[in-house]
């Protein structure tokens, strides 16, 4: 790590617009601060004027950075910390956006790409895969980018409807104990599809797609006897399926139709491990060619750094 008191290379930049810079640096040059701490490099501006300090390595990414920024920007795309991230990702990966464009989801608010080499597997199975099982810890994106493929495909007219499920018992709490009708019942639990949902669609479009059933909320249960057609169905915290209700859930599997199903075998709540449908799936399963696997692990989080630490700190735990 370079000493940014000492730093060892410097290099400028003229930019040819400065009308975008403001658009670039963000307010009070909160994405300056932003890749200064991701890169490890201080940056310094004057007019349309840059210069950045740090290690010969970490001056050629940010410089990188800042010159595919400030096209983005050009075009009044939003510069903000996940675009940052986004960007950096984009371009360690090497993905080109006219070549590879299958890496891409595009939804009505953002862009998403990958954040890792197992991201980007999963991009790659989710676009050539009837049936995904992602496993892997929180934060690893496993969910978020189930929905973002969802709505990609919803917007694109592949599909006509997204289905979001999950088991309703969930540490200890059944439906019926619970006040409210279904879908306040369930909504709780599907928290995270919904601030999902909310970072790719309008807060008034995702509503409205409800309330006309075209984005339908139901507990796994409500799934027994029907066939989803024209359809992306995703099964969010499939580790507290049963093995009846894995098998139930996949069989419902229609024409023009994909599913994906997420999980984390670390967080089981059923009284026996050995009863989860995901672990039980996983294991009878992994050989059909139209069935896609992914392990997400902790290097995969997207979430703040420390919860990288977090996870990884269980995990050592756990093994001694």
């Amino acid at each position: 790590m370079s000493d940014l008191n000492h730093p060892t290379h410097s290099l400028d930049i003229e930019f040819s617009d400065n009308s975008i810079l403001s658009s670039l640096f963000g307010v009070n040059d909160i994405n300056i601060q932003t890749l200064e701490k991701i890169n490890n490099v201080k940056i310094k501006y004057r007019g349309n004027k840059v210069k950045i300090l740090g290690s010969a390595k970490s001056i050629k990414i940010t410089k990188k950075e800042l010159l595919n920024l400030f096209e983005e920007a050009k075009k009044g795309i939003e510069i903000d910390e996940d675009k940052i991230k986004d960007t950096k990702s984009m371009l360690s990966m090497e993905i080109d956006t006219v070549s590879q464009m299958n890496l891409f989801f595009d939804t009505k608010k953002r862009k998403i790409i990958p954040r890792s080499e197992n991201q980007k597997t999963y991009f790659e199975l989710l676009n050539n895969k009837d049936i995904i099982f992602a496993i892997g810890p929180a934060g690893t994106g496993k969910t978020f980018l189930a929905v973002a493929k969802a709505v990609s495909s919803l917007q694109e007219g592949k599909i006509k409807k997204i289905i979001l499920s999950r088991p309703a018992v969930e540490a200890g709490e059944k439906l019926g104990f619970l006040p409210g009708d279904l879908k306040e019942k369930v909504d709780p639990f599907l928290r995270p599809i919904y601030d999902a949902l909310y970072e790719m669609l309008p807060y008034d479009q995702v509503e409205k797609k409800i309330a006309n059933n075209i984005i339908e909320i139901a507990p796994i249960a409500f799934m027994r006897g029907r066939t989803l057609e024209d359809c992306f169905i995703i099964l969010d915290e499939a580790q507290n399926t049963t093995k009846t209700q894995m098998k139930m859930f996949l069989t419902r599997l229609g024409k023009n139709s994909q599913m994906v199903v997420v999980g984390d075998t670390t967080q089981i709540d059923l009284v026996s491990i050995n009863e989860s449908g995901l672990i039980d799936a996983s294991k009878k399963l992994n050989k059909i060619k139209d069935i896609g696997f992914i392990k997400l692990e902790e290097r995969d989080v997207v979430r703040h750094d420390v919860v990288r630490k977090i996870i990884n700190a269980y995990e050592k735990n756990d093994k001694n």
